[in-house]
C-alpha cells in the first residue's frame, strides 16, 4: 500500500535533514508502529506523508497505491484514503463538528451524502466513543478537552472511512479509560475493514497493548535503526533506546 524510498525531508528554509534516506514499506492490512526519542523525525514523517507545507522533500519517493504522493496536494492525498490523526488537532471556530465531517465526506465521495444516514451514523459512532451529543453542533475542537479532541479524531476516521490511517501520538492526552475506548473503536473499524493499514507513532508501548502492531520500528536520527515485534517495544520501555545499536536495518 505504502512505499517510502530514500526519503530525505527538512523544514522549509532549513539546511538540516530531519529524515535522512528513510525507507519503509507497509502492506495492505498491516499495522506498523514507529517509536523513537524526541526530535528524531516521527511527526515529520506523518506530516510529510500528508503533505504539510512546512516540510520539503529534498529527495526520495513516497508511493501510495501506485500513486506518486509527492505530486499530489493534501486534499488529493486525503481523497486517496489517507487519514492523519494529529497530535494537536486544529480549532476551527464557526464550523460545526458535523458540518466539517459531512463536508469532508462529500468532498471525498464527490457527491452529497444522505443526510438521514449521516445523522444516524454520527449518533451511533459518538455513542460508541462516549462523546456528548452536543459536540455535534459545537465548533470543531473549540474548548474541547485533550481527550475529546482525540476521540473526535477517531469519530472523523470512522465517518470518513480511510484505507490508510496515521495515528500521531494518539495516546497523548488520553487517560486509561479513554485510551481503551478509542483503541476499541479503531480495532472494530479494522475488523470491519481488514485491508486498512495503520502507522502508529508513539513514545510509549501502552497503546500497542491495545492496538497490536505487526512491526515495531525504532527511529533514530531520521532513520530506522531497528525493527522487531511488540517485544522490541517492551525492551525499549525497560531499557530505553540504548538497546539500538546504531546499525541501519
Amino acid at each position: 500500500m505504502l512505499k517510502i524510498t530514500n526519503l530525505s525531508t527538512r523544514v522549509v528554509d532549513s539546511d538540516i535533514n530531519i529524515l535522512d534516506k528513510f525507507n519503509l514499506e507497509i502492506g495492505d492490512g498491516e499495522i506498523h508502529a514507529i517509536m523513537g526519542p524526541n526530535g528524531t523525525g516521527k511527526s515529520t514523517l506523518a506530516k510529510t506523508i500528508m503533505g504539510n507545507y512546512q516540510y520539503e522533500v529534498v529527495k526520495g519517493k513516497i508511493n501510495f497505491d501506485n500513486n506518486d504522493l509527492l505530486k499530489l496536494s493534501v486534499d488529493e492525498r486525503a481523497k486517496l484514503g489517507i487519514f492523519l490523526s494529529m497530535q494537536d488537532p486544529t480549532v476551527i471556530d464557526g464550523v460545526s463538528n458535523s458540518e466539517f465531517i459531512r463536508t469532508a465526506i462529500n468532498s471525498i465521495n464527490g457527491e452529497k451524502t444522505n443526510l438521514y444516514q449521516f445523522i444516524k451514523d454520527m449518533e451511533s459512532n459518538m455513542k460508541d466513543l462516549k462523546l456528548d451529543s452536543k459536540m455535534t453542533h459545537r465548533s470543531l475542537n473549540k474548548d474541547f478537552s485533550g481527550g475529546e479532541k482525540k476521540k473526535n479524531e477517531i469519530l472523523q476516521l470512522k465517518m470518513i472511512k480511510p484505507k490508510f490511517i496515521i495515528l500521531d501520538e494518539l495516546d497523548s492526552g488520553l487517560d486509561v479509560d479513554s485510551l481503551k475506548i478509542v483503541s476499541k473503536n479503531i480495532n472494530n473499524y479494522l475488523k470491519d475493514n481488514p485491508k486498512t493499514s495503520v502507522l502508529i507513532i508513539t513514545h510509549y508501548p501502552r497503546i500497542l497493548e491495545y492496538i497490536k502492531p505487526d512491526f515495531v520500528h525504532v527511529l533514530v536520527d531520521g532513520n530506522i535503526k531497528k525493527t522487531g515485534d511488540i517485544k522490541l517495544a517492551h525492551d525499549i520501555e525497560k531499557n530505553g533506546y540504548e538497546i539500538v545499536d546504531g546499525k541501519d536495518e
